[in-house]
């Protein structure tokens, strides 16, 4: 909701600054440059027409994600160190600041502050969020309808966002609709401390270091995974900023057919989602192919958008790019979890900072890019070549089809309880794999050529590299 809150205001918000008749408070029926219905639009990105303003404008859209994609490595890494309740706690607490700050902002500079602080907050609290729950739902599908749910209500929280602050920005000023998301902020912080309170539980500190980011950065199938994430986001990112534009030359929509452009997506986003987590819990084999499709559906569904000539017809393949990116999002995520269980060790903080990093460049370049793109080439050569990239990338994810029949390699986490429990989280895992062995071996078939078996695998681990897989 932060991302997209903004939409509806800051435009009118900077007019006001300058000295415009822009704002809640200009009279009904004003001028072009803003009047009291102007607000509810939630479209309202800068104009493909360049200007010192539309650029300022497309700077402050731009800078949460920026500064979120600049962080995200850093950030990944702290994780995988401290563990996911204090970044998360952090984040949220510099979410609250920010969002606090925003709100009672009299100027641009205080504005872009705020605005990328909402960004370093979100590099934590969104990564080690998603983390979390990776971490908390270790095992198919719940992970999966874990992270599902996560989806929704990332997709609620985006497309209805621009309604809700137009709204309250038109009957109750600049300030509530911030004030509101901070006080969720500081609820759903107060709620963190409540249910998984920080340094709770000493496994922790003896939870092996998580394998560095650069080295999960260089993954070949973790790339590809990035690089769908990315491209499926593209075609949302770039025509949030030009498609109310080209609504109103094109169609000659009315301010209220603009301002709920998005809205309607929100339900195939979620239908998407429900049948992602029925499908990969039915066939869990073609998480690839669920991603594959969703590609497929989002590129055709691109470039569709420019033969549209009414409001009722540029619905459809707004929901066929939301549809298709829960497809994406849904059957892809669960799977960056499972490539570092099998390839490299079970923390999850780097991993999904990989997967922010590919939002955020998506949504960083969006705000500034997009128009001038139209202004140069024209909107439907932008939705042609955004539906071309999702096509020609969809054939990628075939390198992820065997990934299902993977093994869990002797990871590093492995070897280190191999080498005898040393806390409270070793025992605990270390009683696991007894009662494990003991349900798959007769009582009293436990002797010494077991033994012996046993530490001549380990001393065959231990010349191999961590990091190295094998198929079933």
């Amino acid at each position: 909701m932060l991302y997209m809150v903004i939409v509806p205001i800051i435009p009118d918000y900077i007019a006001v600054m300058r000295g415009g008749a822009a704002g809640p408070s200009a009279p009904a029926g004003g001028n072009g440059s803003g009047g009291g219905n102007r607000s509810l639009l939630p479209a309202r990105y800068p104009p493909a027409t360049g200007g010192n303003e539309d650029v300022q404008i497309g700077v402050l859209f731009a800078s949460k994600a920026m500064l979120q994609l600049l962080v995200n490595p850093l950030s990944g890494t702290l994780i995988d160190r401290v563990g996911y309740e204090v970044p998360l706690l952090a984040g949220l607490g510099i979410l609250f600041l920010s969002t606090t700050t925003f709100a009672f902002a009299e100027n641009y500079a205080t504005l872009f502050a705020a605005r990328s602080l909402q960004g370093l907050g979100s590099a934590f609290a969104d990564t080690a969020g998603i983390a979390l729950i990776a971490d908390r739902y270790a095992e198919e599908p719940a992970r999966s309808r874990a992270l599902g749910t996560a989806l929704a209500c990332i997709s609620f929280g985006s497309l209805a966002a621009p309604p809700f602050g137009g709204v309250l920005y038109e009957f109750a000023g600049k300030r509530v609709p911030f004030l509101v998301l901070a006080c969720v902020c500081l609820l759903d912080g107060l709620l963190l401390l409540a249910l998984a309170p920080p340094g709770g539980t000493g496994a922790r500190a003896n939870m092996p270091v998580g394998t560095p980011i650069h080295r999960l950065m260089i993954d070949p199938y973790i790339a590809v995974v990035a690089g769908a994430l990315a491209t499926c986001n593209i075609p949302l990112a770039f025509l949030e900023p030009t498609i109310a534009n080209w609504m109103k030359e094109s169609m000659g929509a009315s301010e209220w057919e603009v301002g709920l452009t998005w809205l309607p997506a929100f339900f195939p986003h979620v239908l998407g989602v429900y049948v992602t987590v029925r499908l990969a819990a039915a066939y869990p084999h073609l998480q690839w192919f669920y991603g594959a499709l969703g590609m497929a559906i989002i590129g055709a569904s691109s470039c569709l958008v420019p033969a549209c000539r009414n409001f009722g017809q540029v619905i459809i393949p707004l929901c066929g790019i939301c549809f298709g990116i829960a497809l994406v999002d849904t059957a892809l995520l669960p799977t960056l979890a499972f490539l570092v269980d099998v390839r490299h060790v079970s923390v999850y903080g780097s991993v999904y900072a990989i997967a922010d990093i590919s939002y955020s460049v998506a949504y960083a370049l969006g705000p500034i890019v997009a128009g001038q793109i139209v202004h140069t080439m024209g909107f439907a050569q932008l939705n042609l070549g955004m539906g071309l990239a999702n096509v020609l990338y969809a054939p990628v994810l075939l390198f992820l089809k065997n990934v299902c029949q993977m093994k869990p390699s002797h990871s590093e986490r492995n070897i280190l309880l191999e080498e005898g429990p040393k806390g409270l989280y070793d025992t605990i895992k270390m009683e696991e794999r007894k009662g494990m062995g003991k349900s798959l071996q007769p009582v009293g078939e436990m002797d010494e050529n077991s033994m012996d078996s046993y530490h001549r695998d380990l001393k065959g681990v231990s010349e191999e590299d961590s990091s190295d897989y094998e198929y079933s």
